[in-house]
């Protein structure tokens, strides 16, 4: 057993020192102040997770993978971002992946020990195939995750690049990744329990860092998701309209049929509409151009 009381995360907050005796009122505002400090904290990495950003989206454009490995709250939330991924930006589901320590399990209940496993972190590279042109994004808000670490070793050996994000400075936990980001969110209200500021911290940054590799992959227009997956459900079917009409302007009824025409593509229907081509040639630009609706536009 290692003593990690050294770490910024298991510190004890002395503003919260008190919680138990505190009115709800009170209890609720202190944590909803420790909350809205977390962006700052984000902010203050911005160097590190542009680094990121451009590493994720250079792999995608050479259909390399992202891949997510953590435990526990950061081994969920990469597993959320990643099943998110698809839906939003119509990318294949093998193309961004989460990996957990404890496996599917894990999702559901805690399976403490299992960040403890180093040689499962291995295995899971290993049976994942992860090498070159593939980037791995290790969370580990503590910074000392044997299961994160030993994965990150691995895919460095098997030739992947690598990104580590921890809630704690590096002189307190080192990594050895091509980017480590470091966002720095202090002791916790409910001592230790970094499920709260340090996981509201590595959502911001995961959503920042998938939403902005996916900006530069082509897969938005303007501040519009045009590579959602339309046929998915009413809800995203609805927002492809709402979507064409917004891009197009045109009224719902006719941005509807853009979509029946273009097999409810929203990049084709909006590539047709500006430039006045049938679908196939719309499909033939945008593949001329990266899937860029901006490019193929402009090309036209």
């Amino acid at each position: 057993m290692h003593d990690r009381g050294h770490l910024l995360t298991e510190q004890r907050h002395p503003s919260s020192a008190g919680l138990d005796t505190l009115p709800l009122a009170d209890a609720f505002d202190l944590m909803n102040r420790e909350d809205a400090s977390i962006a700052a904290a984000v902010a203050a990495a911005k160097p590190s997770i542009l680094a990121a950003i451009e590493l994720v989206s250079d792999a995608l454009a050479r259909d390399g993978r992202l891949i997510y490995v953590g435990a526990g709250t950061s081994g969920r939330l990469g597993v959320l971002d990643a099943a998110e991924c698809p839906p939003t930006f119509l990318i294949p589901p093998d193309r961004v992946l989460g990996i957990i320590a404890g496996g599917r399990e894990a999702l559901w209940a805690a399976q403490e020990g299992a960040e403890d496993d180093a040689d499962a972190g291995r295995r899971a590279v290993d049976e994942h195939r992860i090498g070159t042109g593939d980037v791995v994004f290790g969370i580990a808000t503590g910074g000392t995750t044997p299961f994160v670490h030993a994965a990150l070793d691995r895919s460095r050996e098997r030739g992947a690049a690598t990104v580590f994000l921890a809630c704690v400075p590096r002189d307190e936990a080192a990594d050895r990744a091509d980017v480590s980001i470091r966002v720095l969110t202090g002791p916790e209200v409910l001592t230790g329990s970094t499920r709260l500021k340090a996981g509201l911290a590595t959502k911001m940054v995961l959503n920042t860092v998938s939403t902005l590799a996916m900006v530069r992959l082509g897969k938005v227009y303007e501040n519009l998701m045009v590579d959602v997956a339309a046929r998915a459900c009413d809800k995203l079917r609805d927002r492809a309209v709402r979507t064409l009409m917004a891009a197009a302007g045109l009224p719902r009824d006719a941005a509807q049929r853009l979509l029946d025409q273009a097999d409810w593509h929203v990049k084709t229907a909006i590539v047709m509409h500006r430039l006045g081509i049938a679908a196939p040639e719309a499909q033939r630009r945008l593949a001329l151009c990266a899937g860029s609706v901006r490019r193929a536009i402009r090309a036209g």
